[in-house]
């Protein structure tokens, strides 16, 4: 592990192989561990680089408000200290967000943008989306973060045989704080970067499990709105992809980013 002081915190990431450059921003609750199978796979061949967000895994978790700008600025100051100037961008969920930021803010850094589940705006505006988020908020603070950590894990990892995952999501979540948790929570309600997709040209693929939360039409929806977008859909995965269905997301990605 390495750190590097952005923003008048530390953010740890790894840092392993050499070659064109692959960034992995991992999504809410998790951390750069949870792309350990994307490492293993990717760094014989490329440079891999995996952050823990603020709030997140051994990075700093301080006070104050979070947002997706925020995470996607602590992000690119991290490039800069490291004089990465064009690099493969792969985002899940939370850190699909913060790779639309990063695409949208800095296109000429990035040679492709993978999306694996996840979307360029999160409105607040629904009744459903309000209940989701007030209950997570209420079983934090009754019950705190360990409970939330074993209903969420149950849903992203619903077989029998997945248990190591779950156990593996609950260790993530450990690292973080209740306030850390819900400031990143909090981060990306009613975050929008939709009207700016058309500007991205990129090569872009966007990812998505077919037990999603959100369904594959939405992300149809958006890919229309991007010049280059490619939309995949990967069977039998849930949200996290990236851990429930790793062989078969390298797969994909690897052929995307290949030259």
């Amino acid at each position: 592990m390495q750190y590097c002081s952005v923003n008048n915190i530390k953010l740890c990431y790894q840092d392993v192989g050499s070659g064109e450059t692959i960034i992995l921003l991992h999504g809410l609750g998790s951390n750069g561990t949870d792309w350990q199978q994307q490492i293993d796979y990717f760094s014989p061949n490329y440079r891999v680089i995996a952050i823990d967000c603020r709030g997140h895994g051994r990075s700093d978790k301080p006070d104050g408000k979070y947002t997706i700008p925020l995470f996607a600025d602590d992000m690119v100051q991290l490039f800069d200290h490291l004089k990465i100037d064009s690099f493969h961008l792969v985002g899940f969920s939370m850190g699909g967000m913060t790779a639309f930021q990063i695409a949208v803010d800095n296109p000429q850094k990035i040679k492709t943008l993978t999306i694996i589940n996840s979307a360029p705006e999160v409105p607040y505006n629904t009744l459903a989306i309000k209940l989701t988020v007030w209950s997570r908020l209420a079983l934090i603070k009754l019950m705190g973060l360990d409970k939330l950590s074993k209903v969420i894990g149950k849903k992203l990892f619903p077989s029998e045989h997945q248990e190591n995952l779950r156990e593996q999501f609950r260790t993530s979540m450990k690292m973080l704080t209740n306030s850390s948790y819900t400031r990143s929570l909090l981060s990306f309600l009613g975050w929008d970067v939709s009207d700016k997709l058309s500007s991205l040209q990129m090569p872009v693929l966007v990812v998505a499990a077919e037990h999603d939360y959100t369904p594959v039409e939405l992300k149809k929806e958006y890919c229309k709105k991007i010049n280059k977008s490619k939309l995949i859909v990967i069977s039998n995965s849930y949200h996290a992809t990236p851990m429930d269905q790793p062989d078969v997301l390298n797969s994909h990605i690897a052929s995307f980013i290949k030259p």
